[in-house]
């Protein structure tokens, strides 16, 4: 009883503030919504913040959920990845969500890290800037020096390249120090018990809503959150990333400090770039910005297709373009992954697209179990040739996949298709892409760099070759499989011959029942392992 009403007076409060943005839509997805809206607004006073009246309904819930603190902007951002929940136009506006937050102080700061690491921050660090250079909701960034000795120092530079100092013995690398809020767990945590509880609300008395599964969207999030603020997985994310870029030079990840590095501290190489949103510096420096999209366009394409791991982040506060042309990427907090199958039904339901065939990409969606299969295949068909032909009717730079998908998803849910997280993320991440390659080239289509990759790709793992050795890789395993069954249900009828399994069996042929059960179950077994 205490634990409603404390959570529902605290939801009165964010309420009030939605009022005050005139964001409170998202109240009539509760129960009782249209009193809980007209108690918020009589709360606020009817009062209005200034400077929202030309904002669109999800622009103005953004602005709220910045001011309703780290725990709901994150949660807008978890929003604008699910088009199918709160709509495309809410979820594009999501999406732009500032995580910007006032910085916490430098006595913190270093507490934070003395904590950590249990020594002092100038033992750590031969200079610590106590200025941030950046504050998010989660933790903020500080810029800080580590004397390298000199038979070192050719192999641990910058990512900037400029290793030497004034000192003509010792060199200073340049590296970022994350840190966590003080308090941030535990602010979090107070937040998700509010969050369950009103996804148990609504799914315990809105059934329209079931579908979406708000407590295991709830949970999910929960999990992601407390991943996001243990920087060791996101020192983890990142190694994986640089390892799987290592050959490239022109597609820079930051190298993880692990000596630095724990759960509330992250230390990681400093880039020394231009951001990729500066369009005005970057063509001041002599860029070729055609050249930055195509290597976006490139990195992203492998991340998803050949590594089926993906910065999910990429807003242009994440990504730097540095002297040489090397396109630079940072916070590695929010990542994607996606599994061999899914990877094959995006490139097979892409091509179908591409070519028009819209009965191959009907066919992928029933395959991968996405769809009912009591569904009319037929009408499916037809909804999706409504959402290509407008689409690739358009001029090539025109076209967005992104949006595409957005559009799929909306019309798979009227034939209850469930949510496929891994997806929505890929399609929010996509949409973040195409956003900065036409700010840098608005003439090129980033998808369409991409088509000699997905080509090459396709014909590699997906043409008749691939399949055919798909098929004997699987024959092979089944087949070295099959001795362990056959043990198995040897050790089995030996068990059942010895006596020291019983069946009451009344018929004369019951001597010959362990020999029929053997035979059947190692047949049954044996098609298993061979069509598994």
């Amino acid at each position: 009883m205490f634990r409603a009403l404390r959570n529902l007076f605290r939801l009165l409060g964010i309420a009030r503030t939605l009022a005050r943005y005139d964001a409170l839509f998202p109240a009539e997805w509760l129960p009782g919504g249209g009193g809980l809206s007209f108690a918020a607004r009589l709360l606020s006073g009817f009062r209005k913040a200034p400077d929202i009246r030309d904002l669109r309904p999800g622009e103005r819930l953004a602005r709220a959920l910045q001011d309703l603190g780290p725990s709901f902007i994150k949660f807008g951002q978890m929003l604008s990845t699910r088009s199918d929940l709160v709509g495309e136009t809410v979820a594009t506006d999501l999406s732009t969500l500032q995580d910007r937050l006032s910085p916490f102080s430098t006595a913190e700061a270093h507490a934070a890290i003395e904590a950590e690491f249990e020594q002092s921050v100038d033992e750590l660090f031969d200079e610590f800037d106590d200025t941030a250079v950046a504050a998010a909701s989660i933790a903020q960034v500080h810029i800080a020096k580590i004397r390298i000795a000199p038979d070192n120092a050719d192999g641990a530079d910058s990512a900037d390249g400029a290793a030497g100092d004034e000192d003509d013995t010792d060199a200073f690398r340049t590296v970022a120090v994350k840190i966590l809020r003080p308090g941030i767990e535990r602010a979090i945590e107070r937040d998700l018990e509010l969050f369950r509880w009103i996804a148990a609300l609504a799914e315990r008395s809105q059934p329209r809503l079931r579908r979406f599964k708000p407590i295991a969207a709830v949970e999910t999030f929960a999990t992601s959150l407390r991943w996001e603020m243990d920087l060791r997985m996101e020192g983890a994310a990142a190694s994986e990333l640089h390892g799987n870029f290592r050959d490239d030079d022109l597609y820079v990840v930051p190298e993880v400090d692990w000596e630095r590095t724990g759960r509330r501290v992250l230390t990681t190489e400093w880039i020394d770039a231009i951001p990729i949103h500066d369009v005005e510096d970057l063509v001041a420096a002599g860029h070729d910005l055609e050249a930055v999209v195509r290597k976006a366009s490139e990195s992203f394409f492998l991340q998803v297709f050949r590594d089926g791991f993906f910065h999910a982040d990429m807003h242009p506060g994440n990504a730097f373009v540095r002297a040489d042309g090397a396109l630079c990427v940072v916070d590695f907090g929010i990542m994607g992954r996606i599994d061999r199958p899914t990877r094959y039904f995006l490139a097979d339901m892409l091509l179908g697209f591409i070519t028009r065939d819209y009965a191959r990409v009907a066919d992928v969606h029933f395959q991968a179990g996405y769809i009912p299969p009591a569904t009319d295949r037929e009408v499916f068909q037809q909804a999706i040739r409504a959402i290509g032909e407008p689409i690739f009717d358009r001029p090539p730079n025109e076209i967005s996949i992104a949006r595409l998908l957005a559009q799929l998803f909306q019309v798979s849910e009227r034939f209850n298709m469930e949510a496929q997280p891994q997806l929505l993320l890929l399609q929010k991440t996509m949409l973040t892409a195409e956003g900065v390659g036409r700010r840098l080239a608005p003439e090129l289509n980033m998808w369409q760099l991409a088509q000699p990759l997905i080509e090459d790709w396709m014909r590699e793992h997906r043409g008749p070759e691939a399949r055919l050795a798909e098929i004997t890789a699987d024959t092979i395993l089944a087949v070295q499989r099959l001795p362990d069954a056959v043990r198995a249900v040897e050790q089995a009828a030996t068990t059942i011959t010895e006596g020291r399994l019983s069946f009451d069996l009344q018929n004369r042929s019951s001597a010959r029942w362990p020999l029929w059960l053997a035979i059947g179950v190692t047949a049954l077994l044996a098609l298993i392992a061979i069509i598994d």
